[in-house]
């Protein structure tokens, strides 16, 4: 299985601010998702659609629609949970991402 991605700006922002070694991990568990990896990634779901990516203490929050998976946001965990505002956040881009997918079909 092979997937489409698609890293949108906030996270290719957030991932290529990251120091090398943490770059390269992050780009390399999105090449394994992409290839339908996704044992050897950790991942953890959110809310409904939306999980994040897990990298050490980096996040990326991220959902698939139909073949594609799209990258929302980056951010550094510094708490046991989530923020309320990047769950709320992902989730506001999956509705305008399901809305422009539901309209080029």
């Amino acid at each position: 299985m092979h997937l489409n991605s698609h890293i949108l700006a906030p996270a290719s922002n957030y991932i290529n601010g990251l120091a090398l070694a943490d770059n390269a991990a992050v780009l390399s568990d999105i090449e394994a998702m992409k290839s339908g990896d996704f044992d050897s990634v950790h991942t953890k779901q959110l809310k409904g659609e939306v999980r994040e990516l897990i990298v050490g203490r980096h996040r990326i929050s991220y959902c698939n629609v139909g073949s594609t998976l799209y990258f929302i946001r980056g951010f550094y965990k510094k708490s046991a949970k989530t923020p309320k505002y990047e769950i709320e956040y992902a989730a506001q881009v999956l509705k305008l991402i399901k809305i422009h997918h539901e309209n080029k079909n």
